[in-house]
């Protein structure tokens, strides 16, 4: 082989070497945990974005929008700097894909999406935060949010349905959420509650991860039945009572990291939290947040519902 071929081999070679470099970096610096806001309608909605690496050079992700559960991105398409994506509709209105083109500008995602109607809007993401978690946590006082008569302490997310009698917090139809005035960090949850055959409700920690309530006596285990964190994780079982009976959750949030004790049974424990959930308040996850009683799903009631903050 002459000089001139050994220069060309070696040209080539560099070329082919830092372009795959290039596109490592390039890659790198998309992969990760994306907390998103949607400019829709007039609306800020939370949504949530995921994109990792799959095998040597194929991104995939998961995707959370303003309702509905996590949903899988097979293929998220890198071009020039710049990415796409489609997604099948879930509980959406319209027949089409929602189609997504993103760009990263300086340390946040930006772009568009195309909605399922074909319309088009615009959307930010900021890197979701760490959240640390505490191996020895200490806590401060109990307190029970409920009082006998009155929504003293919680407010409605539209037109209330919600009242309070004899202790017991009710929601008679299905309607609108409730949301405590207060917010919190890390604690301890207990709540109890009931509801009648084929109904549908949920607890939002920090207004921002839905534990589900769901008439699921008998079911198989599920991240959309009783106890599960909705899209994200399953509980080991389903220790659902019958309707109408009094059940209660025991639920410890530090960091990310949750345990959920449903009817005395450990059924989630210590795991992590990747994201919001459908429905969440916001997406601001480095800040604390209410709890949220979901209420527009059906018929439920609520009594003790008693937290326990951390201090330290």
């Amino acid at each position: 082989m002459n000089n001139r071929s050994k220069l060309t081999g070696i040209v080539f070679f560099l070329f082919i070497t830092i372009s795959t470099f290039s596109y490592s970096q390039m890659i790198n610096s998309f992969e990760g945990r994306w907390n998103m806001v949607i400019s829709q309608n007039g609306k800020e909605l939370p949504s949530w974005l995921e994109i990792r690496l799959s095998g040597t050079r194929t991104l995939v992700g998961r995707f959370v929008y303003a309702m509905g559960s996590a949903r899988p991105i097979s293929e998220i398409k890198i071009d020039n700097e710049k990415f796409t994506f489609s997604i099948p509709p879930q509980w959406e209105d319209g027949d089409g894909n929602m189609e997504f083109r993103g760009v990263l500008d300086g340390d946040v995602l930006v772009g568009t999406m195309i909605y399922t109607d074909g319309k088009s809007y615009e959307w930010e993401a900021v890197r979701a935060p760490k959240l640390d978690y505490v191996k020895s946590p200490k806590w401060g006082e109990s307190k029970n949010l409920l009082n006998d008569n009155n929504l003293k302490g919680w407010h409605a997310l539209g037109k209330n349905q919600w009242v309070v009698e004899s202790g017991v917090l009710k929601s008679p139809k299905a309607g609108a959420n409730l949301v405590s005035d207060e917010k919190f960090q890390d604690f301890k949850l207990h709540l109890e509650f009931r509801y009648p055959e084929g109904s549908n409700s949920g607890v939002y920690l920090r207004g921002r991860y839905e534990v589900q309530i769901t008439d699921s006596k008998g079911a198989d285990p599920s991240d959309i039945q009783f106890s599960g964190v909705y899209g994200f994780l399953t509980p080991s079982e389903i220790v659902a009572k019958g309707a109408m009976e009094w059940q209660e959750f025991d639920i410890t949030l530090i960091g990310r990291r949750v345990t959920v004790v449903a009817n005395g049974v450990t059924v989630i424990k210590d795991q992590i939290i990747p994201g919001i959930t459908g429905g969440a308040l916001d997406s601001s996850e480095g800040e604390p947040g209410p709890l949220m009683l979901q209420g527009d799903h059906g018929p439920i009631e609520f009594r003790n519902i008693v937290i326990t903050p951390r201090v330290e």
